[in-house]
């Protein structure tokens, strides 16, 4: 969740369900500092209620080039360490994920030393510290450039089991099997997200280490016509309340897919 009014309506309505709450709040620049913070009212509902907390930090906006800088620059890695370990003791938190994507593949093993040293400052501060980490169902970069980008920004630069071995756990974000710059198909089909399971087991991360992810959203695409490139299809995230707008506006219809187990959507002909 983020610091936004129905995020945190919706915690206070339901925080009697949750166990653990993870506000999405920080950042991390390219020096190590984190800016941000989380709202009063998610802090004293979570405290109220029992539940933990359990901040995001990102680097802002996904930048590459940042987290290139945290990963790779021996003094910005180890002020990272000590923000976090700050973080963990000035807002008395159960925990701390770093959700760091958009990674240089090459820079795998800085990325490794960069969580050995944070999970060893945070510790120390008495929190947990996890990952969340975009999956892959192998180490083939695929044969297109769109494929290879994914590979090399975003799913090749974890190395699963290292980080296992350091961190208290690993949310595995089985999502994004499709976006808006693919073609149609499921957010997270049953056999992609399946064999990305089976892969990390593979790696050598036990289950106990896995907090498997699963999405929230939908995927909207829909024909879009540029004078230059002419007609293509774009896609984007939408809510469940926008999907079944869109549904019951266009008279639309779903079929339940047993393979891929999610729901297609299509018009009904006229």
């Amino acid at each position: 969740m983020r610091n936004d009014e129905a995020g945190i309506a919706s915690f206070v309505a339901n925080a009697r369900h949750i166990s653990i709450i993870a506000p999405q709040v920080y950042s991390m620049d390219s020096t190590g500092a984190i800016r941000g913070g989380m709202d009063p009212r998610i802090v004293a509902t979570a405290r109220a209620h029992g539940v933990k907390l359990v901040p995001l930090v990102m680097n802002p906006g996904f930048s590459v080039s940042s987290l290139h800088q945290i990963a790779t620059v021996p003094a910005a890695r180890t002020n990272a360490a000590r923000s976090l370990a700050a973080l963990c003791r000035n807002e008395k938190v159960h925990g701390i994920q770093l959700d760091f994507e958009n990674l240089y593949v090459s820079d795998r093993d800085a990325f490794t030393a960069l969580a050995r040293e944070t999970a060893d400052s945070v510790h120390r501060a008495g929190c947990e510290i996890s990952a969340a980490v975009v999956p892959r169902i192998d180490d083939d970069r695929g044969p297109l450039p769109y494929h290879q980008y994914m590979y090399d920004y975003w799913r090749g630069a974890y190395d699963f089991k290292a980080l296992a071995d350091t961190l208290d756990f690993l949310s595995y974000m089985t999502y994004a099997q499709h976006t808006g710059g693919t073609t149609p198909g499921p957010v997270a089909g049953y056999p992609w997200m399946l064999a990305s399971l089976k892969y990390v087991l593979a790696a050598g991360v036990p289950p106990s280490k896995i907090s498997l992810g699963l999405a929230a959203y939908h995927d909207y695409w829909a024909t879009a016509y540029d004078a230059r490139t002419g007609s293509r299809g774009l896609g984007r995230d939408i809510s469940y309340a926008e999907l079944m707008k869109i549904i019951t506006d266009a008279g639309a219809t779903t079929r339940w897919d047993k393979t891929q187990k999610w729901s297609v959507v299509g018009r009904v002909a006229k």
